[in-house]
């Protein structure tokens, strides 16, 4: 193998669709840098291509038995869960086993994130935290991730900061608020003592 075949870039696009093959959220991914012989260009640089290529694809699965298959000079990986199938699309040189664990870490981080509730509702409702798993997962093209509770938790870990300090006041009045209930409390402690 020349070193020029050498690239991270595996995945081509990320497609969960409906029973009817209508778009939730699709991502096509091209390369940042160009190839030789542009091996890596898309190959459905419009919507209406990537529609065709979609609705070619869902009737080629759609009740099928297998989660893999060759179609359009692609390899393709997918799940069906409820009502949507998360697909991954691939080159024909790609390691179809490593495309197999991107869609069942992608499966299984959003149902941690949906708590076991993966259906179209659900999906769209949380539009944003599946997005975020989606570019946890992938970036440009680029694996980044297969362990669904690495993913989960990267979207869904709270703030770095304390919320408490967020809303304190340092202006002078605050200041002289906060002087004047610890001189409150203080008293109060005292009388108590005695």
């Amino acid at each position: 193998m020349s070193q020029a075949n050498v690239s991270l870039f595996t995945v081509d696009a990320v497609l969960i669709l409906d029973n009817d093959s209508h778009r939730i959220l699709t991502k096509y991914y091209q390369p940042p840098h160009p190839y030789p012989n542009n091996q890596y260009a898309s190959q459905y640089p419009t919507i209406k291509e990537q529609r065709a290529f979609e609705k070619g694809l869902f009737d080629k699965t759609h009740k099928q038995g297998t989660d893999i298959i060759l179609f359009d000079n692609h390899v393709v990986v997918y799940k069906e869960v409820v009502d949507v199938i998360i697909y991954v699309v691939g080159g024909l040189n790609e390691n179809e086993t490593m495309l197999y664990q991107v869609v069942l870490a992608l499966r299984d981080s959003l149902e941690i994130l949906l708590k076991h509730s993966l259906d179209k509702r659900t999906i769209i409702d949380n539009y944003d935290l599946v997005s975020l798993a989606v570019d946890e997962t992938i970036d440009d093209g680029i694996i980044l991730e297969t362990d669904p509770t690495v993913i989960s938790t990267r979207i869904s870990r709270p703030p770095a900061y304390d919320s408490s300090v967020k809303n304190l006041d340092l202006s002078e009045q605050g200041l002289m608020n906060a002087y004047q209930m610890a001189k409150e409390k203080l008293a109060e402690r005292l009388k108590q003592a005695l």
